[in-house]
């Protein structure tokens, strides 16, 4: 594969996946090129030209050449300076195409609440009228473009840049991936998923969930209790950024929501969520981010692209590998 191919893929991926609906996501980019189309000048000269062809601005390749064939890569959920340097190290004994990363680094970092604005829509598919949800969100939003303005956004990848290491960081993509594939699963189960216990065991029986218990970081119940009734689930902050307005919980209750699931959960949400009877379970942040980072690098080792685990990726297959014949055997036959 190229690297352009990956990042295309993984694209693909996300908006088939999107909570919000892939036709949604591609009106989206509908309009986003609509209004390209009209701008003139410096507004046109300074537009993010990524946008028209994906949706999610925390995703991004820092490459010489997106053209360039990949045979290995390294992925990892935190991809920064000492990864890097460790990558290129590694490269002196075998090539190392590609560093892959899920948290946003450079301007995916300071791009990262952009995203954020997808929640609004996804709160819309529980029940909260999404004018409510847009107004809580943009506070949030606010708040978090302002705390990312002062970070060293470029400063990994002035070290890949020295070293001449291509990157790629991929976070809402692989969110989407993760949240799809819980939205699925408690789907497949919901007529066992009785209790708050119930959902828990569900989580405890993933095996990068599994792993995290192990880690002492794995699925949790940060509000309610184990044996309340679960009521109506909903996966509120997997995907869209970060953690968005605490005031929504008041909002999830109304909507009639008993169980939200995230990835992780301050503690003004926390009392938020207790408050209005809301019952939390936060499924793991590390682990979470593996699972939806595990799911596109499974289809990068279908296409023969090895890949190097690092960065606090808890690898897992989700497919048996070399489970196709050889064609040695198939002459055979």
């Amino acid at each position: 594969m190229m690297i352009k191919e990956i990042y295309d893929l993984a694209i693909r991926m996300a908006i088939k996946a999107d909570l919000r609906g892939e036709a949604n996501v591609q009106r989206k980019l509908l309009k986003a090129r609509e209004r390209f189309a009209k701008l003139t000048g410096d507004e046109r000269a300074d537009f993010d030209r990524e946008t028209l062809v994906n949706p999610y601005s925390d995703t991004r390749l820092y490459v010489k050449d997106p053209n360039r064939t990949v045979r290995r890569v390294m992925a990892g959920i935190d991809v920064e300076e000492a990864e890097i340097i460790t990558a290129y190290e590694l490269s002196k004994q075998k090539p190392v195409d590609l560093v892959m990363g899920h948290h946003p680094i450079g301007h995916a970092l300071a791009g990262l609440h952009e995203v954020m604005h997808m929640q609004a829509e996804i709160l819309a598919t529980y029940g909260i009228p999404v004018n409510v949800a847009e107004s809580l969100l943009s506070v949030r939003v606010g708040e978090v473009s302002r705390k990312l303005n002062p970070v060293n956004h470029n400063q990994a990848l002035d070290i890949a840049r020295l070293l001449n290491v291509d990157v790629g960081c991929f976070h809402t993509v692989t969110d989407n991936l993760v949240a799809r594939f819980l939205q699925k699963l408690i789907h497949q189960k919901a007529k066992d998923l009785e209790t708050v216990e119930d959902i828990l065991k569900l989580l405890r029986d993933i095996p990068e969930y599994r792993q995290a218990r192990k880690d002492k970081a794995g699925p949790t119940l940060f509000a309610g209790e184990k044996s309340r009734l679960a009521g109506r689930i909903a996966l509120t902050e997997i995907t869209g950024g970060t953690e968005g307005n605490p005031q929504i919980y008041e909002k999830i209750s109304q909507a009639g929501v008993g169980t939200i699931i995230g990835m992780h959960m301050s503690e003004e949400h926390k009392k938020e969520a207790e408050k209005h009877h809301v019952n939390a379970i936060i499924a793991g942040h590390i682990s979470s981010d593996s699972i939806g980072l595990n799911l596109l690098l499974d289809e990068l080792e279908k296409r023969d692209v090895e890949v190097i685990p690092f960065g606090g990726l808890i690898r897992v297959r989700r497919y048996q590998k070399n489970a196709r014949p050889s064609r040695k055997v198939r002459r055979r036959r």
